[in-house]
């Protein structure tokens, strides 16, 4: 549904993600330049898009008003606690990127990721928005994190840069033909993929993925390799980060498709965590597993669905 409210909420709701994902050290140092007061309140602003487009489908309520205005400054000001109690430190010795990294991660951390991720998962706030548009809450809970995290916690080696590179391209690409057999053997055997052979021609090919990067993969890869795995390896390593963020990726998936727990999907994507998790801390670029995962949806998306 392409409106004039639409279209302006689209893009207020896409200028800070791709401010960040550009141009990363403007977007950070432009936001720590404000008076502390102003950087807390601002993502209040990100209820604005939520009320164009509901007034214009007449689906505007103060509820969802107020969550929208006041969720982004709850996170805004716990990522800022946390930035101050758990600040980045200079490397203390040799060694993995992770190990040299001064911040830990805080239990804000964990809350913030907790509640973005339930509250997209779980469709906490879908009700707000007219029917086909719940996009937006997942874009407007995704800005909220970006300016949490990367302006004002200022997490170091999320990777959020989508100035992409040919390495990026050769990790996601590597990840993918090594996935790929594994997905067709597990996924064919469980009955989960059914091949199509059919060729859609280049546009929708093309088109297919560049929507899957912008508005799933990248946001996904962000949020559970920038930050959870990211965060984790402080705290266990690389190894059982990797691990456990792979399996809580899966779980993130229990309810697609299904009714209740969509087991085989949960298994389809644990496994492809595991290779997107590979992918991004290879050099610890998001847009490296992004060409992973958007690789992978398109092809299940145009042929194996």
């Amino acid at each position: 549904m392409i409106t004039p409210a639409n279209s302006i909420a689209t893009l207020l709701l896409l200028a800070p993600f791709l401010t960040a994902a550009f141009f990363p050290q403007w977007f950070s140092g432009r936001a720590r330049s404000w008076p502390v007061w102003v950087q807390l309140l601002y993502p209040a602003a990100l209820s604005v898009p939520y009320a164009m487009v509901a007034f214009a489908a007449q689906t505007f309520h103060w509820f969802w008003f107020g969550l929208y205005a006041l969720l982004p400054v709850a996170v805004a000001i716990l990522l800022w606690q946390a930035g101050r109690i758990d600040p980045g430190a200079p490397p203390q010795r040799p060694g993995p990127v992770s190990e040299s990294l001064g911040q830990r991660g805080n239990w804000r951390d964990f809350l913030v990721l907790a509640a973005l991720g339930l509250a997209v998962d779980l469709r906490w706030f879908e009700g707000a928005w007219p029917a086909h548009l719940a996009i937006f809450n997942k874009m407007l809970l995704l800005d909220a994190g970006i300016y949490g995290f990367i302006a004002l916690r200022q997490l170091e080696g999320t990777g959020f840069d989508l100035r992409l590179r040919l390495r990026d391209a050769a990790i996601g690409l590597r990840e993918l033909a090594c996935y790929t057999p594994i997905a067709l053997v597990l996924g064919l055997s469980l009955g989960f993929l059914h091949l199509h052979a059919l060729w859609p021609g280049l546009a929708p090919i093309a088109g297919a993925w560049i929507f899957t990067f912008f508005f799933i993969a990248v946001p996904e890869e962000l949020f559970f390799r920038g930050w959870l795995q990211n965060l984790l390896e402080r705290r266990m390593g690389r190894s059982p980060a990797l691990l456990l963020t792979a399996v809580l990726f899966g779980l993130s998936h229990f309810n697609k498709r299904a009714v209740l727990f969509n087991w085989r999907y949960v298994l389809l994507a644990a496994v492809a965590g595991f290779f997107y998790g590979r992918a991004w801390r290879q050099e610890r670029r998001v847009g490296a597993s992004a060409i992973t995962h958007a690789s992978v949806d398109a092809i299940w998306s145009l042929w194996l669905r």
